[in-house]
């Protein structure tokens, strides 16, 4: 299996069930050997440089009912919030000061934050913080609305695309949403100028091996700027409460997988991995992931914004334990780099 790895390294594609028996391997040599390779791609492409991205979490309120996100319409436990501008910009103010050159705003679908809203916003901040990136993560939206947030601004778009089998996808969303209007979203946002984000939940529920060569193979094709990718957990107020969490060494396998694929992508280690491992983050960045979204949002909205149970929303997850968050990255031999991190490949296609 060596050899299937050599050949990523080079930027040759396996065939499928190649990638299948890597993604099956359970060989601690070979396993080491491929996060060794991962390593090696990523610091030709960007050094030992950790990007720090300031997650905003602005709006918890959500007009979807996605089966494994906690933050769906119908979970009426859902505590709701949505921060104003005025908190917005002092989360802002505070992650600058901290060293963020780029902030995501990321919330639910939601109709009190509509187009002309975030793109007020989007001015707001690259007018105060001119040195910085913003990224937008607010769900599927029309052509015109993404083209007037891009004119505003805004340099970056996170959407996963959760999962590359359509019929996978109709098991995780309700009938209202589709896996190709998700797919022409995306290729609008590449097409606007974006630096896009696509990703997907390692062990949603019927996310099979299969599913898994699936996603890297649709990675190749559609070369996004970023992946962001990290374990499914379930939370207990959905439809897939009782589900199995996706594990650590899948997500830790996927990351490797995905740097030798996309050599020159922005990867983060998630805060679901920081989730189900106290030390996720630093064994992301030793599978070839480069970059961490700690959480500058007020703390009560932190404790809202739950996606899934148990989501970390302190220590180095957290904006105010950056310092922590360094002393891991420096123990690892890597750092933290005060950039906006912007992607460093040539121009793609669509």
């Amino acid at each position: 299996m060596k050899a299937y790895i050599d050949q990523l390294a080079a930027g040759m594609m396996p065939e499928s069930r190649e990638l299948e028996e890597l993604l099956r391997t359970e060989d601690e040599e070979i396993l080491a050997y491929l996060y060794a390779q991962a390593r090696k791609v990523r610091e030709k492409h960007y050094g030992r440089d950790v990007y720090i991205r300031g997650l905003i979490e602005f709006t918890d309120y959500c007009r979807n009912n996605c089966y494994y996100c906690g933050l769906r319409r119908d979970n009426r436990k859902a505590e709701r919030y949505r921060l104003s501008e005025q908190e917005i910009m002092e989360c802002a103010q505070e992650g600058y000061f901290l060293g963020f050159r780029t902030f995501v705003l990321q919330g639910g679908e939601d109709a009190g934050y509509g187009c002309e809203r975030i793109e007020a916003l989007v001015r707001m901040l690259k007018e105060r913080f001119p040195d910085c990136a913003v990224t937008l993560s607010v769900g599927e939206h029309s052509e015109k609305t993404y083209r007037r947030w891009r004119e505003a601004g805004a340099d970056r778009y996170l959407l996963r695309h959760e999962t590359a089998d359509p019929a996978h996808y109709r098991r995780l969303h309700p009938q209202e949403l589709s896996w190709e209007r998700r797919m022409e979203c995306l290729h609008t946002l590449k097409r606007l100028g974006y630096q896009v984000g696509c990703g997907f939940m390692v062990g949603s529920p019927g996310h099979e091996t299969g599913h898994l060569v699936k996603e890297l193979l649709f990675l190749r094709r559609f070369r996004p700027h970023m992946v962001g990718l990290g374990p499914f957990i379930p939370h207990k107020d959905t439809p897939f409460g009782g589900a199995p969490a996706g594990t650590l060494l899948m997500t830790l396998k996927c990351l490797a997988l995905v740097r030798l694929i996309l050599p020159d992508v922005l990867l983060p280690a998630t805060t679901a991995l920081g989730t189900i491992a106290e030390n996720g983050t630093v064994l992301g960045m030793q599978a070839g992931a480069n970059v961490v979204m700690p959480n500058l949002s007020p703390v009560y909205a932190r404790r809202k914004y739950m996606l899934y149970d148990g989501k970390a929303v302190s220590g180095s997850e957290a904006a105010e334990g950056l310092q922590l968050l360094k002393e891991r990255m420096e123990a690892a031999g890597y750092r933290v780099a005060v950039s906006r991190g912007d992607w460093k490949g040539e121009k793609n296609d669509v």
